[in-house]
């Protein structure tokens, strides 16, 4: 276990979490990336999360009851000449507005913070998502502009260009 911070706890990403990345696989939480995957992609996707080389995925729960809430991660990314983290998130639909996503960001930030890897750590959601665009703001990253992104790929669209500093000044 990471730890417990702002209500929620980042557990690593196991064997015993497919289930969750199913459920996350819905129509609606896939919406602003690109539809549902299929089974062999499915199982692909969960074993580059168990496989994460640098950074970290994660099953997201409620520190009170432990119950699992959703997935969020951080990983390298080659992003305009340099390595950065790149994060992102999905919250089961029963828990969505309730500040889960927020808290497992700030969360997040402090994991890749620590880690003293690299100094960005940046979101890349799709501008007509509302809910991943607030989230960023709300947990402190910087909106640098829209940005063309290749998700899935061979799916080209446009995209937020979310950035938080983690250097400790």
């Amino acid at each position: 276990m990471t730890g417990v911070r702002g209500g929620v706890r980042l557990e690593p990403w196991s064997e015993d979490d497919f289930w969750l990345l199913r459920r996350i696989n819905s129509p609606r939480m896939t919406v602003h990336l690109g539809g549902p995957e299929t089974e062999e992609e499915l199982t692909a996707r969960h074993c580059r999360y168990l496989e994460v080389a640098a950074g970290q995925m994660y099953r997201v729960a409620l520190a009170d009851t432990g119950e699992t809430v959703g997935s969020i991660g951080y990983w390298e990314h080659d992003w305009r000449g340099e390595t950065v983290w790149e994060t992102g998130w999905g919250v089961l639909p029963e828990f969505q507005g309730r500040g889960v996503a927020v808290r497992a960001a700030r969360a997040v930030v402090e994991v890749a913070r620590d880690s003293n890897t690299h100094r960005y750590l940046h979101a890349l959601p799709r501008v007509g998502n509302a809910a991943s665009n607030a989230v960023c703001r709300r947990a402190g990253f910087t909106l640098l502009g829209e940005v063309s992104v290749e998700y899935p790929k061979g799916h080209w669209s446009m995209s937020n260009d979310w950035r938080l500093d983690l250097g400790r000044d």
